[in-house]
């Protein structure tokens, strides 16, 4: 077994061919300036790289409908862009890459049930948290995380966490999700931006905190303490999973928020104490948002250097 400041990390370079244009905020470049901050951090030292494979038609459909599948397969392009709707466009390229997004996150969570790894982090593209069952949206085509949660529940884990810290409201994640007893979704979000929902979760397992225009740290710790971890200490999860987004920055055009590198230092540290308690320290976190890409490479190596414990 891998030494345990050791974390599995997960990519693939069909994610930097999908690409929605050289204005679109959700570019390639994005896990290139990961890539390159864990590098030159001298992080990717202590990560132990995975090529992300495709995710099959079961592994998707286990969270999207058949013929969801089969509208992206028919729509995909020969050349140029096809839009579904006013921001996500498929491109000849999109498909592979989404695919590849969702395949890390379910290679990821069969590295961590075989007792190989206790994390992973999965740096791809597209992002996935605003797909629903039968819809994209937010540069969004299939729902990464719920694609490994489904493929986690399948393996025997019986109760999973979700935590959601993207600026936006995860609603695609949310809509899958809800009133599935064997995972407890915790999310904030900033009220006033896309998707533009306010959670109304039915059947009581989403736990969903909207911060006001402004928000800083102080706000994303009183969601926390105040909202999240009771519910997380009385679900006691097996596994948690972490929709990563840091476009909560205050370097972000796309968000409101006003959190700082250390309010993303302060929320791992929590994350992964609750892992340690609950979930034998298994995490898997999976890149949703951040369009600053200065911004974005710092924080995500630094949320990548909480997961493997060095703060």
């Amino acid at each position: 077994m891998p030494a345990m400041n050791t974390i599995a990390y997960l990519t693939h370079p069909d994610c930097l061919v999908h690409d929605m244009g050289p204005q679109h905020p959700e570019q390639p470049e994005r896990v290139r300036a990961v890539a390159h901050q864990l590098l030159i951090t001298g992080l990717m030292d202590h990560l132990d790289y995975f090529a992300a494979p495709l995710a099959t038609d079961t592994q998707i459909t286990a969270c999207h409908s058949p013929e969801y599948l089969m509208f992206l397969q028919k729509s995909a392009p020969g050349q140029g862009l096809v839009a579904l709707d006013e921001d996500t466009f498929l491109t000849p390229h999109t498909l592979p890459a989404a695919r590849r997004a969702a395949g890390a996150v379910v290679l990821a969570t069969d590295l961590i049930l075989s007792n190989k790894y206790e994390r992973a982090f999965c740096n791809i593209r597209p992002p996935g948290h605003h797909a629903g069952r039968s819809r994209t949206g937010g540069f969004c085509f299939f729902n990464n995380v719920a694609v490994g949660i489904y493929h986690a529940l399948a393996g025997g884990v019986r109760r999973i966490a979700l935590v959601d810290f993207d600026v936006h409201h995860g609603n695609g994640s949310e809509e899958i999700l809800a009133g599935e007893s064997r995972v407890l979704m915790l999310s904030t979000y900033a009220r006033q931006l896309y998707p533009h929902t306010e959670p109304s979760p039915p059947g009581g397992n989403q736990v969903n905190v909207g911060l006001m225009p402004g928000a800083d740290g102080t706000a994303l710790r009183h969601a926390v303490e105040h909202h999240w971890l009771a519910a997380l200490e009385h679900f006691r999860p097996e596994m948690l999973f972490i929709s990563a987004g840091f476009d909560a920055h205050f370097q972000d055009a796309l968000g409101n928020q006003k959190w700082l590198p250390e309010d993303y230092i302060w929320l791992t540290q929590e994350l992964v104490a609750l892992a340690n308690r609950h979930c034998d320290g298994r995490i898997i976190s999976v890149l949703e948002g951040g369009y600053n890409l200065e911004a974005l490479a710092r924080c995500a190596a630094l949320h990548v250097q909480g997961l493997l414990g060095h703060l």
